[in-house]
């Protein structure tokens, strides 16, 4: 674990943001934690008497060590089983009130990121989220200005292109929420398909470790189903769902025992869920604790 403890560090006073740009980058809270303390390990050896922008070290530190580890991570998720989806991080409610910054860190921007190119996802996040010129962003990617221009052109078209747009307001997104849970609660079919839009598609990503399905589902009838289904399944009886604010948006998250084994995220347009996503992966559950309260810039 990081030990470094003086708030005047400029590696503790910008901790926030380099965390926000490695779980951006990586989609994973735990590769986020070893970059951040791979980070800080070069920082304790460099020599700060001639370094005149500690921050602009760190944000290129942490994105150089990301694009690594994610050009290494595409790899492995080309034999992920089933589909894959990035690990859910419990979010603070002011998040969730800045609709651009939740937007940003949403799972399904995050979904939308793992289809750029590494170094597109690092020029689209240092450009659009965090507001860098393309000159920092060239010194930091060690690229032609021009370049990195283009990059962040293409890779700007390409987000918009696919980035979902749903209408929920935050009172609809709380309305839905509980009567879904509800509805899951009660293993009530109907009531669980009422809130399903017709063409509804449902992600589960349990990576081989867990009982999920292996495709995408379509169709409220299908998925409502493989819900009630799954939630009727021996040990599970104890199973508890609560609201929480996952990724800048309020979600589901569900414990047994008191320790968490997923978290349901989702979009809303017309009052009915769009789109439900799954994560039950044991091993991507580290960011649903409260220790990981991350408040995200």
């Amino acid at each position: 674990m990081i030990d470094a403890t003086d708030e005047q560090d400029p590696y503790i006073e910008h901790r926030r943001l380099l965390f926000a740009t490695a779980y951006r980058m990586l989609g994973s809270v735990t590769d986020a934690e070893d970059v951040l303390q791979d980070t800080w390990l070069r920082w304790r050896t460099v020599d700060r008497h001639d370094l005149r922008h500690p921050k602009a070290y760190l944000v290129r530190t942490v994105t150089n060590l990301s694009l690594d580890r994610l050009t290494s991570a595409r790899a492995v998720r080309e034999v992920y089983v089933g589909p894959w989806l990035p690990e859910p991080l419990l979010t603070s409610p002011d998040v969730a009130a800045d609709t651009e910054l939740a937007d940003s860190v949403s799972t399904a921007m995050m979904v939308v990121l793992e289809t750029l190119s590494p170094v597109e996802r690092a020029v689209f996040l240092l450009r659009e989220v965090f507001a860098y010129s393309h000159a920092e962003i060239a010194q930091t990617l060690e690229r032609p200005e021009p370049t990195v221009r283009q990059i962040a052109h293409r890779a700007r078209d390409h987000v918009q292109a696919r980035r979902p747009r749903f209408d929920a307001d935050r009172n609809q997104r709380r309305k839905v929420t509980t009567h879904f849970m509800e509805a899951c609660a009660g293993g009530d079919l109907n009531a669980v398909m009422e809130l399903l839009a017709p063409d509804v598609t449902a992600w589960s990503d349990g990576g081989g470790k867990v009982t999920a399905a292996r495709r995408p589902l379509h169709g409220a009838d299908h998925v409502a189903r493989w819900i009630t289904g799954f939630l009727a399944k021996p040990g599970l009886a104890d199973l508890t769902m609560e609201p929480v604010v996952v990724n800048g948006e309020l979600g589901i998250l569900a414990t047994l025992g008191g320790h968490p084994v997923g978290a349901i995220t989702f979009d809303i347009a017309d009052e009915r869920i769009q789109n439900l996503r799954f994560q039950v992966n044991p091993e991507k559950l580290s960011g649903l604790t409260p220790r990981n309260g991350w408040t995200l810039p």
